[in-house]
C-alpha cells in the first residue's frame, strides 16, 4: 500500500453517506436565505430578540460573499502563486497567478464568506457542485490577506481544499450530507441558512409556530446540564482529535441531544496544561470559577446568545456577570474599586487572534493574573477522553487512527490492537468507519487477506463507500489485478473527480494497462478542480509514453 496514497486520502473514512437531515417546517430553498430571512418568523412573537441576535458572531457567522468580501491581494513567495481578491462584474472572484506553470492563472467565483470577521474570514467557491474553501483567508487583528492556518509551508499551489460537510456544521444551518460516496459534491444546497438560525439552538420550530406559541422548543434553560452545555461544546470545543460514534451521524445531533452520544472528544495528556492552544471549553471547565460552581455555571452564565454588547458595553457588562457571585459589598469596595474590568486583568487576550478554533480571551479565569502557571515540560503520547463519558474502546481505536492518517506513524500500532479487540462487535455493528479503518491497518501490516475481507464487506454494505473502493482499488494495484483495481478506482472517481489522490492512482492502473487516452482523461478532468498540483501536471505530459505490458504488469 502507498503511503502517499495514506496521505492524501487522510480523512476519507469520515465520507461514507449520512442520513439525510431534513426541517419539518423548511422547503429547500434555491439559495442559501440568511438568518434574517430565515428567523423572521419568530421575529413575529420575539422582535426584540431578534434585532440584537442579528449583530451577534453567530448570526454573521456566514452568507454571500458578497456581504463580507475585501479586496486585496497576497503573495506566498515560498510556491510562488499571487492570489488576489478582486471584483469582476460585480462579483467577488478569487484569482490567483501560479509562476511554476506558463499560463497558471485562473479565477474562481466565490459563492459564500465563512468567519464572522471577530478573527477573520474566508470564502467559499464551487465547481461542478464540489464545494471548496478558499487558500487566502483575511485576517481581521492583522488587517491583511494571508494563507489560512497550516498551509504557509506549502512549497507549490495547493489542491483545491476539500470543504466536508463536517465543517460547515458550526457556521452555516440545516448543513445537508454530501452526495451519497463523495466528500464534498452537493447536487443540491450544502447548507439551506446561511449563519446560526434559531432552530440550531432551540430545534424545530414548525409545530411552536403553527401553535402560535402554544407547543414548546427547546428552553435551553430546563435542560440537564449535559444536554445545556452541549449545545456550547458541539462547536466550541475544539479536541486534538474528534470522533464520530459509531452509527452516528455529527449532522444528526439535535438541540436537546448529548453531544457525548455523537462524538468523543480525546486529547493528548499533557503534564503542562498550556503546552497546547485550546479552546475555551477546555479552559473554562479549568477555571476556579467553573470547579466550585459545577453545574450551576455554564457558558451562558457570562454569554447571552442572543446578545453582543458593544465595545463601549463590555466593561460593564462582563463585571456585572462576574458580580453576580462577588457581588459582596465588602469584596467590590476594596478589589480595585478604580479599575471595574474584570476581563481585563483575568481573561486576558493571550495572542491567538489569528489562530482559529483556540480561545483568544483566557477563559482560565486566573485568579491571579500576573502570576504565571508552572510549566512542566514532560508530556505523553497517551489520548485520553474529554467531555465524552460514554467513549469506549472503539472509539479510542478510531481516534488513534485519524491520528495515524494525520501523520503520527506510531499511533497505528495502537490503532490496531484497539479496533482488532473490537472487531467481532465492528462487524456485528456494520460499523463501516472502524471496519475501513482495521481494513487499511491490516494492510499496513502486510495482512492484506484481512484487509481485502474487510474491504469487500463494506462494499457489499455499501458499494458507494469511497474509503473501500480507493484503498481496496490501490491494493489489486500492487497486487496486479489491474482490472479489477480499474473497476475500483473508477467507481470511487466517478464521484470523486477533484481528489487529486485518487486521479493519480487511477491514471497509474491506465497506464499500465497501456490506456493512454485514458490517463488523460482522468488528469485533465482532476486538473480543473486541482490546477496548481505539479504532479498530475507531470504525468499528462508525459501520458503518450504510456503503453501496455506484454504480459500481466503492475501500476508503478
Amino acid at each position: 500500500m502507498s503511503r502517499v496514497l495514506l496521505i492524501l486520502l487522510v480523512g476519507l473514512l469520515l465520507a461514507s453517506p449520512r442520513p439525510e437531515r431534513t426541517k419539518a417546517n423548511t422547503t429547500a430553498p434555491v439559495k442559501a436565505t440568511p438568518v434574517k430571512v430565515a428567523d423572521a418568523s419568530c421575529a413575529q412573537c420575539h422582535r426584540a430578540i431578534y434585532n440584537s441576535y442579528l449583530l451577534t458572531p453567530m448570526a454573521n457567522a456566514s452568507g454571500p460573499a458578497a456581504e463580507r468580501f475585501t479586496t486585496g491581494s497576497y503573495n506566498h513567495a515560498l510556491s510562488h502563486v499571487d492570489y488576489t481578491l478582486e471584483k469582476v462584474d460585480g462579483r467577488p472572484v478569487l484569482a490567483w497567478t501560479n509562476h511554476n506553470v506558463p499560463g497558471g492563472s485562473g479565477k474562481r467565483d466565490l459563492s459564500y464568506f465563512f468567519g464572522s470577521g471577530h478573527l477573520g474570514t474566508t470564502w467559499l467557491y464551487s465547481v461542478n457542485h464540489y464545494l471548496f474553501e478558499s487558500p487566502v483567508a483575511w485576517y481581521s487583528a492583522a488587517g491583511k490577506l494571508d494563507m489560512k492556518p497550516g498551509l504557509s509551508n506549502a512549497k507549490q499551489m495547493l489542491p483545491g481544499l476539500i470543504m466536508q460537510s463536517d465543517c460547515l456544521r458550526c457556521h452555516m444551518s440545516s448543513v445537508q450530507p454530501s452526495d451519497p460516496g463523495t466528500l464534498n459534491r452537493y447536487v443540491g444546497l450544502p447548507f439551506l441558512h446561511g449563519g446560526i438560525t434559531c432552530e440550531q439552538c432551540h430545534g424545530d420550530t414548525a409545530a411552536h409556530l403553527a401553535s402560535k406559541g402554544k407547543a414548546p422548543v427547546v428552553n435551553t434553560a430546563k435542560l440537564s446540564a449535559d444536554k445545556r452545555d452541549s449545545l456550547c461544546i458541539s462547536c466550541h470545543l475544539e479536541a486534538d482529535i474528534t470522533v464520530e460514534r459509531a452509527g452516528r451521524s455529527m449532522l444528526n445531533y439535535q438541540p436537546g441531544d448529548s453531544i457525548a452520544d455523537y462524538l468523543a472528544f480525546y486529547t493528548y495528556t499533557k503534564s503542562d496544561p498550556l503546552a497546547r492552544g485550546v479552546s475555551e471549553v477546555e479552559q473554562f471547565n479549568t477555571s476556579m470559577c467553573k470547579r466550585v460552581s459545577g453545574d450551576r455555571m455554564s457558558c451562558t452564565s457570562c454569554h447571552d446568545p442572543h446578545f453582543s454588547p458593544a465595545p463601549a458595553q463590555r466593561v460593564a457588562f462582563y463585571r456585572s456577570k462576574c458580580l453576580v457571585c462577588h457581588g459582596a459589598p465588602s469584596f467590590v469596595k476594596t478589589h480595585h474599586p478604580d479599575n471595574p474590568d474584570c476581563i481585563g486583568c483575568h481573561m486576558p487576550h493571550n495572542g491567538a487572534e489569528n489562530i482559529p478554533h483556540v480561545a483568544w480571551t483566557d477563559h482560565r479565569i486566573l485568579p491571579r493574573p500576573n502570576r504565571a502557571p508552572e510549566a512542566q515540560s514532560s508530556s505523553t503520547d497517551v489520548l485520553k477522553a474529554i467531555f465524552s463519558p460514554e467513549a469506549n474502546t472503539r472509539d479510542l481505536g478510531m481516534a488513534y487512527y485519524l491520528a495515524y492518517l494525520k501523520g503520527n506513524g506510531a499511533e497505528g500500532a495502537k490503532a490496531w490492537s484497539l479496533l482488532s479487540s473490537q472487531q467481532q462487535e465492528i462487524q456485528s455493528d456494520k460499523d463501516k468507519p472502524a471496519m475501513d479503518a482495521l481494513a487499511l491497518l491490516n494492510i499496513e501490516r502486510g495482512d492484506t487477506k484481512t484487509g481485502e475481507s474487510l474491504f469487500q464487506e463494506v462494499l457489499r454494505l455499501d458499494p458507494n463507500d469511497l474509503t473501500a473502493n480507493s484503498d481496496l482499488g490501490a491494493l489489486m494495484a500492487k497486487q496486479g489485478e489491474l482490472s479489477k483495481s480499474l473497476q475500483l478506482l473508477q467507481s470511487a472517481f466517478s464521484r470523486n473527480q477533484d481528489v487529486a489522490g485518487l486521479a493519480m492512482n487511477l491514471a497509474r492502473v491506465q497506464c499500465a494497462r497501456g490506456d493512454a487516452a485514458g490517463v488523460r482523461s482522468t488528469l485533465t478532468t482532476a486538473l480543473v478542480y486541482n490546477p496548481g498540483v505539479r504532479e498530475l501536471q507531470q504525468f499528462l505530459q508525459s501520458a503518450d509514453t504510456c503503453r501496455a505490458p506484454a504480459q500481466n504488469g503492475t501500476a508503478q
